[in-house]
């Protein structure tokens, strides 16, 4: 079944996107919930319409989201954690502490833009990355250290 995309997706696609999932997944959760439309023709040139309208609009979006990821580069957080004498936190680090710390150093991101190549429940370094914009992505170093 070919759907619209009516917001970003995670794992499935961005607003505007024409993706393909399975019927009962569209009608039964995309549709209802307003996150999508059924991809008809007449559909498809409308969204080709306002595409085309706001291409001048997305260009300067995606230009705030370059500036936002030539900001982030090469800015380490430091994430402060309980953690035992073997190293292990107590709980783990969690995406929410992550755009609380980022929030602290002036950059506001939506926690649902980061994401976690693996779970942190140790002390030491690891990375994350912030999608910003559908072409433009941005990995974050980050030191979890004992508080």
């Amino acid at each position: 079944m070919e759907i619209i995309l009516r917001e970003d997706i995670k794992g499935l696609g961005y607003k505007d996107d024409i993706v393909t999932v399975k019927g009962g997944y569209g009608r039964n959760y995309l549709i209802p919930q307003g996150l999508a439309i059924i991809a008809s023709p007449s559909n498809k040139k409308m969204i080709e319409e306002n595409v085309r309208q706001a291409s001048h609009k997305a260009d300067k979006v995606k230009k705030d989201a370059e500036d936002i990821a030539a900001k982030l580069e090469g800015v380490t957080l430091e994430l402060p954690a309980k953690a035992g004498e073997s190293g292990k936190i107590f709980g783990a680090v969690t995406v929410l502490q992550i755009a609380d710390v980022l929030k602290e150093k002036g950059f506001d991101i939506d926690r649902r833009r980061i994401s976690l190549n693996q779970d942190i429940k140790t002390l030491g370094e690891y990375s994350a990355e912030v999608d910003l914009h559908k072409e433009v992505k941005q990995n974050i170093a980050i030191q979890v250290v004992e508080a």
